[in-house]
């Protein structure tokens, strides 16, 4: 057919078309916008920075949507000419090329389109009007053309190819200019070549059409000069299923708890900077712990007057045992990171002051399930020690003796007032090992206890999206809040435990505590500064123990790293309340050096001595009134000789088991057990008893 009668046929239809075509309403550009969100959901630091990018949409991947003005010419220019060569000319119907696939389908039986970008666009903004079946019946392809005439009326050319380079499918499930330039060439689409840009176009006719089809297409696209290298561009960008990386993945657990559908965008209190090197840090302790069983890190930093979350890593990514665990709620077994919790009561009830002693002596505690023996981290014992040392060297057999004192219900209650709602149970449930630290909690219940501590007593809910601050409540005694941080933050006392060359000295003041869960399964690090509140755990989310790693060697290198990152403060230390007093306290030479001590107002004293020691006060301190000795058929009798000890030097005194007097005595005699009950007591000099306990040796 010529090109006359061609042309002659096209303007027949479209007479004919134009007087039978409607106008129809159409939604605004903006409303078309707003119904092709991005499947893509964004995490926002306090500054807008993007922080991480999250799926929520599985029908498409959609990046945000691009203006015109961001978009390569080389990819305008080839996708008109392989779609839309008159775009700029027409009214919304290209009616010379209609016509001509008209007549090609009825004259020739070569059925072709002829659907303009416009007509494409009104197609995809209006569901009745997509094709069901190969093709569109005449009915259908009428009320195309009259949704693109309308189209065309409401908005601008620009506007209509904006719409269409964002709503177009390009490969796979990669849709609109973005996600396509992102996913397939790892580009903006404002930086696009003409080889890129023609591969684009070609698959809009086609998107999972073979590489080396579209590269056919997307050379005839091209000056023949200019299409070398589009074969072997499309065999290495288009083979396989495109693959959308996030933009930003810095934060993907905080991300899973708050993004979804309908919370896409998302602004936080973290601090983009912050995070990212909170957790390089975490990511580098780990590789310096290789060799070692350690394979996770979380941690967590809080703002102390506001409570904000200014950094959230709740794993350190792919050499994670279980990266999706978020090591920020999990609970794990605190260690000793609940002692200072425990002084803390006992100082605000007036049972103890900082240079009141306490006995680092083996005890025995019998309970419901049997006989606790508490020891300390080393397995040994410094005899009497001030509280002081006793918090700051974490000495375990101490932090029993005290909880003896309170009682674990009470220290139970108090965890509960400060947050901690995984100690769920009551007291006689964790028994005295809550002293140290038997009861699992989170790193997020932990660091704002210890924040709590920083603001003397105070406790409010931690935040992570923007809003005025909580009113806090008091949970805690500000005064004994201000002894325990002074505590946490002195250096010679902690070096009883310690040594004084340890990964706890930051540049600003700062108060902190570690603490190591049993068989070495969990490691933390908890401190503050005037500013801010800092909690770092390490160890392995399978259960599987680490290998030589306490706190002071895992979590605190990695603790210090992060409070050094922090800006600093004039504020050299946490505030302290005018009821905390100062007073020289002299010690019993053999206990500790004379030193300035803090004191609740009302308890302060000048003198600190040892009572002299009286075999009236002589107590049987092994075995405990109601121990229960097992007997091992595999051992040797005499290998189980038990020695029995006292808590006083027993030179003189008579030992008297089952109204028999021992021979030998002396300070600590053995014995070989045998089977049965028996009974146990010490006696003076004159045969008068001073302590008696009943035990039973079994089989």
């Amino acid at each position: 057919m010529s090109e006359g009668r061609r042309g002659a046929g096209a303007l027949v239809l479209a007479a004919l078309l134009c007087s039978a075509v409607a106008r129809a309403a159409v939604p605004s550009l903006e409303e078309v916008r707003r119904a092709h969100p991005p499947s893509e959901a964004e995490l926002l630091d306090r500054h807008g920075e993007l922080l991480h990018e999250l799926r929520v949409d599985d029908h498409a991947r959609r990046l945000p949507w691009v203006a015109l003005d961001a978009v390569s010419p080389a990819l305008v220019d080839a996708v008109l000419r392989a779609e839309d060569r008159r775009f700029w000319e027409h009214a919304g119907v290209d009616w010379r090329a209609l016509g001509d696939a008209t007549l090609d389908t009825l004259v020739r039986g070569a059925p072709r389109g002829a659907s303009t970008v416009s007509m494409q666009v009104a197609a995809m903004i209006e569901p009745g009007l997509r094709a069901r079946g190969a093709r569109r019946s005449m009915p259908q392809k009428w009320d195309q053309i009259r949704a693109a005439r309308s189209l065309e009326d409401a908005w601008n050319k620009r506007h209509i190819l904006e719409a269409y380079l964002n709503l177009s499918t390009f490969r796979g499930e990669l849709q609109g200019i973005g996600a396509a330039a992102q996913g397939l060439f790892g580009k903006a689409p404002s930086g696009l070549d003409a080889a890129e840009s023609s591969l684009l176009a070609a698959l809009l006719r086609g998107p999972n059409a073979a590489p080396g089809t579209v590269a056919r297409r997307a050379c005839a696209l091209l000056p023949p000069q200019a299409c070398a290298g589009v074969n072997a561009l499309a065999q290495a960008r288009l083979q396989g299923a495109p693959r959308l990386e996030p933009r930003a993945a810095d934060a993907p657990h905080l991300a899973r708890q708050l993004l979804s559908k309908d919370a896409p965008r998302v602004i936080t209190t973290l601090d983009a900077r912050l995070q990212r090197a909170v957790g390089a840090t975490l990511r580098q302790r780990l590789a310096e712990l290789a060799g070692r069983s350690v394979s996770d890190a979380a941690a967590l930093v809080l703002d102390n007057a506001t409570g904000e979350v200014l950094a959230y890593v709740g794993n350190t990514g792919e050499g994670a045992s279980a990266r999706f665990v978020d090591g920020v709620r999990a609970p794990r077994q605190a260690g000793s990171t609940l002692k200072p919790f425990l002084y803390g009561l006992a100082l605000e009830e007036r049972l103890l002051t900082a240079a009141a002693l306490l006995d680092d002596s083996p005890v025995n505690l019998v309970t419901g399930s049997g006989l606790y023996v508490p020891q300390n981290y080393d397995r040994e014992f410094r005899g009497l020690v001030s509280v002081r040392t006793a918090l700051a060297a974490s000495l375990n057999v101490p932090a029993v003796r005290t909880l003896t004192m309170l009682g674990p219900e009470r220290l139970a209650l108090r965890l509960r007032a400060l947050g901690f709602e995984s100690v769920s149970g009551d007291g006689e449930h964790y028994g005295y090992s809550l002293a140290l630290g038997s009861a699992e909690v989170s790193l997020w219940e932990l660091a704002n206890a210890y924040r709590s501590l920083a603001n003397g007593g105070l406790w409010s809910r931690p935040r992570l999206l923007p809003a005025p601050p909580a009113r806090p409540v008091r949970v805690a005694d500000a005064a004994a809040a201000a002894v325990v941080a002074d505590i946490l933050s002195d250096r010679a006392a902690r070096s009883t435990g310690f040594g004084l060359d340890n990964p706890l000295a930051s540049r600003a003041w700062s108060a902190v505590k570690t603490g190591t869960s049993k068989d070495m399964r969990d490691n933390w690090c908890v401190g503050f500064t005037a500013r801010n509140t800092v909690a770092v755990w390490v160890g392995n989310f399978d259960g599987s123990p680490m290998r030589d790693v306490s706190g002071v060697s895992g979590a605190a290198p990695a603790w210090l790293d992060v409070v050094n990152l922090l800006p600093t403060s004039r504020v050299t230390a946490v505030a302290r309340p005018p009821d905390v007093l100062a007073r020289r306290v002299r010690f019993d030479p053999a206990v500790e050096p004379e030193r300035d001590e803090l004191f609740l107002a009302g308890t302060e004293v000048d003198v600190v001595m040892v009572k002299p020691s009286t075999a009236g006060g002589a107590r049987i301190t092994y075995p405990a009134d109601g121990a229960i000795l097992a007997l091992d058929p595999d051992i040797p009798p005499p290998m189980q000789r038990v020695r029995f000890e006292s808590s006083v030097d027993a030179e003189g005194l008579a030992w008297v088991l089952n109204g028999t007097v021992l021979e030998g005595g002396g300070a600590a005699p053995t014995w070989l057990p045998a089977p049965g009950r028996h009974e146990l007591a010490l006696h003076d000099h004159t045969g008068r008893p001073l302590h008696r306990v009943r035990f039973e040796v079994r089989p």
